[in-house]
């Protein structure tokens, strides 16, 4: 059986191709500028190659994707019959939905009843659905929500301390994020330690442009740090993550500026772009601060210690901790952000072998034999849990 699996954003497309009879990746790639100077990276046979080809929207980049996919020189596949299936990413599914599912009109219905709270990434999310079923009709197409992972968190962790009618009334509460990552990862980490999931209390740390921690005890999440939104919890590369209230009345008050604005601000303008005035990017921080730049090092022990402090907390939230697993672009590839994070956590018995954090780019243990809590390296692979879940519900 082979998987198409499909992550739209706002202006890109994300794909691969799942054999899944193997766990194979076929072909994957990213399309990127979608409706300006577009191009996509396509990826195939161990050889990547960048294409400049224009789309004005989602429909036309699935269809050059599908061309990319029947190409004869790279031998993928021979016809689009040979796709099975189609599973998308949906960041925001709020309690409607409790488990992945086929789509159909009121999937889609809901799916947009959602976008509120996650704007562009569902509206993203239905565009790639509809063109995906214009592009190739008659295919089962499966949406695989970020939120539903998250869904055993015990309801006195998920309600905000605010007057009960606005969860009434709007849904507000926490719903979390990552859930495919999160899930992903907990699930590798008991297979790599040949354990029972039911056996480990694990805290995954997704860090990467997005960034967000879950407390997983026995396979479940029981909490993360995402809420209502995707800007909430630890701080990210742009986003502030969790803030004092007033911080936002205060800078709109004095700012005179407006709600729209002010999300602006909080999600394009701040983390740790904000503190270090340098850029969103880990990678140009870290080299900043080499150099000595000031700000640059505060956003990075900022950092470290916020991850470090929930961390700390979800160990109350799990009853005791077994491991630690990074993952995702800044937990999988800055061993100083890693290094930074875990010395802040010396108190609970955490030791990470330096030369093994330092060098490490695969998947494996980088603590030592010591430390009372094991740390991991784990990329994650949320496109083969989208693959898996569509499989499932297609056979």
């Amino acid at each position: 059986m082979k998987i198409l699996v499909l992550n739209c954003g706002s202006s890109s497309l994300k794909y691969q191709l799942i054999d899944m009879d193997t766990d194979e990746v076929m072909a994957k790639g990213t399309y990127e500028r979608i409706g300006e100077q577009s191009f996509v990276t396509h990826k195939v046979n161990g050889e990547k190659i960048k294409f400049d080809h224009p789309v004005k929207n989602h429909k036309e980049a699935i269809d050059f994707m599908t061309q990319l996919l029947l190409d004869k020189k790279y031998n993928t596949i021979q016809s689009l019959d040979e796709i099975d299936g189609i599973g998308h990413r949906v960041a925001q599914g709020e309690d409607k939905f409790n488990s992945s599912v086929l789509i159909d009109e009121d999937v889609i219905a809901k799916i947009e009843e959602c976008a509120e709270l996650a704007p562009v990434h569902n509206k993203a999310a239905v565009t790639g659905i509809r063109a995906a079923m214009e592009a190739m009709p008659g295919k089962p197409n499966v949406a695989v929500f970020d939120t539903v992972f998250h869904q055993t968190i015990p309801e006195e962790r998920y309600m905000y301390p605010i007057p009960y009618k606005y969860y009434e009334k709007y849904g507000i509460r926490k719903y979390g994020f990552h859930g495919t990552s999160h899930k992903y990862v907990s699930q590798r980490v008991a297979e790599l330690l040949g354990k029972p999931i039911e056996d480990l209390k694990t805290i995954v740390c997704h860090l990467g442009q997005g960034a967000s921690l879950c407390a997983v005890k026995g396979g479940k999440s029981v909490d993360t740090t995402m809420g209502l939104t995707p800007l909430g919890g630890i701080p990210m590369c742009a986003r502030s993550g969790d803030l004092d209230p007033s911080v936002v009345t205060y800078i709109m008050k004095n700012e005179n500026i407006t709600p729209d604005d002010m999300e602006l601000l909080l999600n394009k303008e701040s983390g740790i772009l904000g503190l270090s005035g340098v850029s969103a990017d880990f990678r140009d921080i870290e080299a900043e601060a080499a150099k000595g730049n000031k700000r640059a090092e505060l956003s990075i022990d900022a950092y470290a210690y916020k991850v470090a402090q929930y961390i700390a907390s979800y160990i109350v939230s799990l009853g005791g901790l077994d491991v630690i697993a990074f993952t995702a672009g800044i937990g999988e590839n800055q061993y100083n952000a890693r290094r930074k994070i875990c010395e802040n956590l010396k108190c609970f018995g955490v030791e990470i072998d330096e030369s093994k954090n330092h060098e490490f780019r695969e998947e494996g243990r980088i603590s030592t034999k010591n430390s009372k809590v094991e740390v991991w390296v784990v990329p994650t692979n949320e496109e083969l849990m989208i693959a898996k879940d569509t499989q499932d519900l297609i056979k």
